[in-house]
């Protein structure tokens, strides 16, 4: 998963209440709250940057009738509701909710008035570029630098301010405040020891016990092949080789979905990250033919990218940084719904501001009936870099857009547990700066659906489904002289799916009767809530990185394959599967969850499979003997560790209902 808050949405602001449309005398200026971020305080103050300074900001629209919004929403979204389905267009949408025209050219004149330029226009926000002195003349307040950890960073003096001719236009006002570590980074890790495991490999010096290979190797299902020789660790039984990585006809007959007869068609999947990898319908044709299934028919592939944009690439990683994670997806994607479309929209960078400029480009312009987004952030850092209430007003009015159209938005739940510090001490697709355990974001909005992993166990080479468990590893290797195991097990934490109660978000209704209240009513610190909370994930598949699955891919190298695993596994299988879905439908689905929830006896009920056997399970501990840059790797590995999180009967913090099945898939109905 990703993990951050936004780059040029740190500085956050109050969501601003309509004027009262009394008559009397005009209110007064309001204030934008968070906009002066913790961290520029007056000590670390340095002065106010020059006057001709040129900064960019971000002027959110409030559109019309936001109370309006929500209930039409809630109401086209509620199986139960007489309007259940019945969705409207993007020009309905924005005829009814969207900003109007006399909005938006009031922020542009005020915005001109004051001597700032309008760089975009869309119709959710207004970007404005101009001097530091335009910028005080428009906000009331300049830019100053500030002196934190070392590095020079700007800020607002003091929270903006806007005036009260534009205070109803206007959501929220972001982008003054200089980018920090948080951002948002794909949900995924590479399995560094997938490639060609089953290939022969050098010998490792200081080889195991006689009995033990010496040579990379892998299961072509669960306890195919039993590791025998090697020292004793989490159990001291033999132990299953991990299995090889997964290709996605396994997947659609452990999932019900080839039983079902499905293959999308008649949807369209939406991938958003970042950037975007010139190589990527060739890589996804390759992929597909080499592991028996049809490349991309003519038209069925597309992509939104501007490379010409692109930001903030030393800090996002580059496009080569997310090119795994596209792959990834789009494969995912459509080996799970092989005859659905699939449009891939990048991102101009990981910011959050250019993240919700892709998500919004779909749903203004309809692109697609599934979305699915392989990225996300922790809500609370020890750096004041929160996700603040002005970046979850603007992507929340865009999820609901999505709702009223029929759009189902999706989000990977994370690869660190309860994203607590003691899990990001040893966690290796942890963010650092965590400030407690914690929910996720965006995926613990009310408003998508948040995609948790499991460990997904066959029972035959062809994908029969043997078993699952929640998803959350602890990781040893083996010695030199292959006599032990560093560090002794048990070891720390290592890999795991996300999950939580939010501190940040109240139970949505679609929750209640499911949820149990212990986990409602507890926060992710142990903190007891008065009020019941939304608790993620909602829905889970495979994504652990001893059961990962194969991903091709080239972008500028010679095309290979490898493993990788993470919720970001777990998020496009599932848009698949409600691809599979709408084609049973006929009729798109929309926000998904209350229909999931409604649903929730038809998902297979995961639980943790050592707790159920009492640490007795095969799965206690699996061999791992694979590459590491040319070199075999042993390695020990424990399934069902997933920090505080825990799959149980029933609805859990680790898995949510459960993961899909042929059930599932057929009370959507049936061609």
């Amino acid at each position: 998963m990703v993990a951050a808050a936004s780059l040029a949405m740190v500085s956050g602001s109050l969501i601003l209440a309509m004027p009262s449309q009394a008559s009397g005398p005009a209110p007064a200026a309001k204030t934008i709250a968070e906009s002066h971020p913790d961290w520029a305080t007056a000590s670390a103050d340095q002065g106010s940057v020059a006057a001709n300074t040129e900064i960019t900001g971000t002027v959110y629209l409030a559109g019309q009738d936001a109370a309006g919004l929500t209930k039409y929403a809630t109401a086209v979204s509620d199986p139960s509701n007489a309007s259940y389905g019945e969705f409207l267009s993007p020009a309905a949408y924005k005829a009814r909710f969207g900003a109007t025209k006399a909005q938006v050219s009031a922020v542009r004149k005020w915005a001109a008035d004051s001597g700032l330029k309008v760089v975009g226009t869309s119709d959710h926000a207004i970007t404005v570029k101009g001097t530091n002195a335009a910028v005080t003349k428009a906000f009331g307040t300049g830019i100053h630098q500030y002196r934190v950890s070392g590095t020079l960073r700007h800020a607002p003096a003091r929270d903006v301010v806007v005036p009260a001719s534009v205070s109803s236009a206007i959501l929220g006002v972001t982008g003054f405040t200089t980018p920090g570590a948080n951002v948002a980074k794909p949900n995924s890790h590479r399995v560094d020891d997938t490639a060609a495991r089953s290939a022969a490999t050098p010998a490792r010096s200081g080889k195991p016990d006689a009995g033990l290979p010496t040579t990379a190797t892998c299961s072509d299902y669960w306890g195919q092949k039993i590791a025998k020789g090697a020292p004793a660790g989490y159990t001291t039984s033999d132990v299953p080789f991990d299995q090889c990585s997964f290709y996605p006809s396994q997947l659609r007959k452990a999932y019900g979905i080839t039983a079902s007869g499905l293959t999308g068609k008649g949807a369209t999947i939406a991938i958003v990250d970042a950037y975007g990898s010139s190589t990527m319908l060739a890589d996804a044709n390759q992929y597909a033919t080499a592991h028996g299934d049809k490349a991309f028919k003519a038209g069925q592939y597309s992509e939104v990218v501007d490379p010409s944009q692109w930001t903030n690439q030393d800090l996002c990683g580059g496009p080569e940084g997310w090119a795994p994670e596209e792959a990834l997806d789009v494969e995912m994607a459509h080996g799970l719904a092989p005859d659905a479309k699939v449009v891939y929209v990048g991102a101009n960078s990981c910011d959050d501001n250019d993240l919700l400029g892709a998500i919004s480009t779909i749903v203004d312009n309809h692109l697609a009936d599934v979305v699915s987004n392989s990225w996300g952030e922790i809500m609370h850092t020890t750096d004041d870099a929160d996700v603040t209430s002005s970046l979850i007003a603007a992507y929340e009015q865009v999820f609901k857009q999505a709702a009223v159209e029929g759009i189902t938005i999706g989000f990977s739940a994370g690869d660190c547990g309860d994203s607590s510090p003691l899990a990001a001490a040893t966690g290796v697709n942890c963010q650092p700066d965590t400030s407690r355990a914690q929910a996720n974001w965006p995926d613990s909005d009310p408003w998508v659906t948040s995609v948790g992993g499991t460990a997904l166990g066959l029972k035959d080479k062809s994908g029969s489904y043997g078993f699952e468990t929640d998803m959350g590893t602890l990781r040893s290797n083996l010695s030199a002289d292959g006599k032990s195991w560093t560090p002794a097990p048990p070891a720390p934490f290592y890999f795991g799916g996300g999950g939580g109660t939010s501190e940040d978000f109240a139970q949505p209704a679609y929750q209640r009767g499911v949820v149990p209240g212990s986990l409602s009513h507890t926060l992710m610190t142990g903190a007891k809530s008065r009020t019941a909370q939304r608790v993620t994930p909602d829905v889970s598949m495979n994504g652990d990185l001893y059961t990962s699955v194969l991903v091709g891919i080239s972008d500028g190298a010679p095309y290979s394959e490898g493993g990788y695993g993470g919720t970001s596994v777990s998020a496009p299988e599932f848009a698949a599967v409600q691809a599979d879905a709408i084609q049973a439908r006929h009729h798109a689905i929309g926000f998904a969850n209350p229909a999931i929830y409604a649903r929730a006896g038809l998902f297979k009920d995961v639980v943790d499979q050592n707790a159920a056997h009492h640490n007795k399970a095969p799965l206690s501990n699996i061999a791992d003997f694979g590459l590491v840059n040319g070199t075999l790797a042993v390695r020990l590995a424990a399934f069902g560790e997933d920090t505080s999180l825990n799959a149980v009967r029933g609805f859990d913090n680790a898995t949510g209902v459960g993961s899909p099945t042929l059930s599932y898939l057929r009370s959507f109905g049936h061609r």
